[in-house]
């Protein structure tokens, strides 16, 4: 049987549709038992972090936080869904009646979006029931473990660019949905435009395009292509120079455009020589003001390799959308404090204590500590809540609130996260920009009441 999502088939629905079913199936068994025993209704505190950054990286990146918001937002479950839970026999029928009236009703603090985190930074805090709170771990976890996990590695690679235009054109090399978060992402942490156009339909993400090597090959000459779209599209177009002879491309290109041609891209070939003798050609043939754009397979590290080439912008795919070697940002989501019962309002530390994988007990909070010229020093974690008085300091306070009593508090425009990226960035020492493996470019220090293996 084909359940459908707002009468639609899954595959096909829409992005404002149910995110309920986003989860892992053990989340439901979770909760049915625990609404049997009674813990379902104690108070619970879970926290997202990373024990480590994936590839010796200096920094990590926040990203999906506003998606996560409205993933929450439509977390309920409909009556397609509570049929297909009664009829696959997945949950009994007190859970069900649990669920049909579900809505989060807790509270969320979170490191905003576009900021920068460190093993061990408490970057999304769920506050509510274990009931509430614990079927939200599969959601979150599966948007922020991707979206910081590309916008780690674009953050990285707009430092490799230093300073020159980026284009993100990786949705051809993983899943629609992914394509679009990709490039959402990558916009925070300051790319400059993406090829794909729902996420300009969604998010207001920049997008560009001109043509591909099939669009040469479809008309008799290239000669005769680069004639229609300059046509078509103006002499600012893109010419793609490579599907042939890139010497003969960009002669025909600038005959065609003249002065004002606005760019040529190169896909193939040693890219820094190729890149190297077409500057050369177009400023010998009066197109100086042409712009050079590389694509094909780029990394960082290619694209700092780069850096003494004559050009103007990389477009870069597949490395993007897959994290740049780390497709996941290794965030978990644990329980990190709990109520002894649902009637109490204490809370008391928790934590895992198995080997390789210790937890660290209690609700956090975190500052990052600054000299006094801004620069970050240290990430502290503590049990306590900073004091406001210090506010006035050069630290900075890190968490802020996003959800209040179930309530959606800290959305914001994208503009914002892309702006606070910057910011992030600049408050790091200099080393933390190095490609380089090395350790994390400031140490987190908890605080010696949040032990990492409470007893």
């Amino acid at each position: 049987m084909t359940y459908l999502v707002n009468g639609e088939s899954p595959a096909l629905a829409n992005d404002g549709a149910g995110t309920a079913l986003l989860t892992d199936h053990y989340e439901l068994t979770m909760l049915q038992a625990a609404l049997h025993s009674g813990a379902a209704h104690r108070r619970a505190v879970f926290e997202v972090f990373a024990r480590h950054l994936p590839h010796g990286r200096r920094y990590g990146v926040v990203a999906g936080t506003g998606r996560v918001l409205d993933a929450i937002e439509r977390f309920t479950f409909g009556e397609d869904e509570l049929s297909f839970l009664r009829e696959s026999g997945i949950v009994d029928e007190t859970t069900l009646r649990f669920l049909s009236s579900y809505r989060f009703s807790g509270n969320i603090w979170g490191y905003a979006e576009g900021d920068v985190y460190f093993p061990g930074s408490p970057i999304l805090v769920v506050e509510g029931t274990f009931a509430e709170a614990v079927l939200l771990e599969t959601v979150v976890l599966s948007i922020m473990n991707h979206d910081s996990a590309v916008a780690s590695a674009a953050s990285r690679m707009v430092s490799a660019a230093a300073g020159r235009s980026l284009i993100e054109m990786g949705s051809r090399r993983t899943h629609e949905g992914s394509a679009v978060a990709a490039a959402r992402a990558a916009y925070i942490a300051g790319f400059d435009s993406t090829s794909n156009l729902r996420a300009r339909f969604l998010y207001g993400v920049p997008s560009g395009g001109t043509a591909a090597h099939a669009f040469m090959l479809v008309h008799s000459t290239e000669r005769e292509a680069f004639a229609a779209q300059l046509a078509s599209l103006g002499p600012g177009t893109t010419l793609l120079v490579d599907t042939f002879d890139v010497p003969s491309a960009v002669s025909s290109a600038v005959s065609l455009a003249g002065s004002s041609l606005g760019a040529v891209r190169v896909d193939s070939g040693d890219l820094a020589a190729v890149a190297f003798s077409v500057r050369s050609q177009l400023d010998s043939l009066g197109a100086t003001s042409a712009r050079v754009i590389l694509t094909g397979d780029l990394d960082e590290y290619s694209i700092a390799g780069l850096g003494v080439a004559p050009v103007d912008g990389y477009g870069v795919g597949t490395s993007l959308v897959t994290g740049s070697g780390a497709p996941t940002a290794a965030l978990v989501y644990k329980l990190v404090a709990r109520s002894s019962s649902a009637s109490s309002d204490s809370l008391e530390p928790v934590a895992k204590r198995s080997v390789g994988k210790p937890g660290r007990g209690g609700r956090k909070w975190a500052v990052r500590q600054r000299s006094a010229d801004g620069i970050a020093s240290t990430e502290r974690i503590t049990l306590t809540p900073p004091d406001p008085s210090s506010s006035d300091g050069p630290d900075r306070v890190v968490l802020r609130e996003l959800v209040q009593g179930g309530k959606i508090v800290g959305r914001e425009p994208l503009s914002a996260a892309r702006d606070r990226h910057a910011e992030a960035l600049r408050e790091l020492p200099p080393y933390a920009l190095q490609l380089s493996r090395g350790y994390p470019a400031i140490p987190t220090v908890f605080d010696d009441s949040a032990p990492a293996d409470p007893s």
